[in-house]
């Protein structure tokens, strides 16, 4: 039977939190899915990790050169048997029944491209530091696109014919979510899902790695403003990720509260839901 989803896993270095992340897919309760687990030449002992698991949905594919996220997530797509489309990274964790909730709103509400989820956030010592609150509708989404997109990457679910017609850059790695969203937005319907359906790990993020993502954006923005109908939107983007680079500068270096977006409390129920989860994968 052919798959109806395409799982695309691009892995660089990450035997450290590689099972878990595979089993939550293998624990997945829909089940007619393919599992494309691209490694980008990585230099630790992943391979061998990858191939511990023994189940004929899982293909891999070894890359010769480390060719970057983007390039990954293109072959990746190239190479997609399913009709839909889902991306999940090497350290994060699906909830059981994540593949399921999405491909149900994306069967029922057909103008939809691409769909986005909730996750819950936490880090390597397992401390659980919150969730994130989306909007849901194309139009609350992309109301102001020189702000960003608030759909958590690792999140994406859409249609496999979308994600052939819009690619991702390479000049934008370290953005190349936010990067393709403005690329497409005009043309496209997006939606979010308001509910955690994925764990995902983040630990501290060096503030070099923060403004180079910025910076990225605002070169997506000038890179493919003569797409848009938006007045001065390159503009627009340059001063709104200016203020948030303040922001985070402010929160690194003065540990005052930047601008970016806060998490809200996870209930006694969904921690509960989590701590079953990460037990059942062990």
């Amino acid at each position: 039977m052919n798959p109806l989803v395409t799982i695309a896993l691009p892995v660089y270095n990450g035997a450290a939190t590689l099972k878990p992340a595979v089993h939550s897919i293998l624990k997945q309760s829909f089940k007619n899915w393919e599992l494309i687990i691209l490694d980008d030449a990585s230099t630790d002992n992943s391979l061998e990790v990858i191939r511990s698991f023994d189940d004929p949905r899982i293909r891999l594919v070894e890359g010769e050169a480390n060719a970057g996220l983007s390039a990954r997530l293109n072959m990746a797509v190239d190479l997609a048997s399913g009709r839909y489309f889902a991306r999940m990274d090497q350290d994060d964790v699906s909830y059981p029944d994540r593949i399921k909730k999405q491909l149900d709103y994306l069967q029922t509400h057909p103008e939809v491209d691409l769909l986005a989820t909730s996750y819950a956030v936490f880090n390597d010592n397992l401390e659980w530091l919150g969730k994130l609150s989306l909007l849901q509708h194309h139009h609350e989404i992309c109301r102001k696109p020189w702000n960003g997109f608030y759909m958590p990457h690792p999140t994406w679910m859409g249609r496999t014919e979308w994600f052939k017609s819009h690619r991702y850059e390479s000049y934008a790695d370290g953005a190349e979510d936010q990067n393709l969203l403005l690329r497409s937005y005009a043309n496209s319907r997006f939606a979010c899902l308001n509910e955690v359906l994925l764990a995902y790990r983040q630990n501290e993020r060096p503030l070099k790695k923060l403004l180079r993502a910025r910076s990225r954006y605002v070169r997506a923005a000038f890179a493919c403003s003569h797409f848009r109908g938006v007045n001065c939107m390159p503009l627009r983007v340059l001063i709104a990720q200016f203020a948030k680079g303040f922001g985070d500068i402010a929160d690194k270096l003065l540990n005052i509260p930047g601008l970016r977006r806060t998490l809200l409390p996870l209930t006694d129920s969904e921690k509960d839901k989590l701590k079953k989860i990460f037990i059942e994968l062990n």
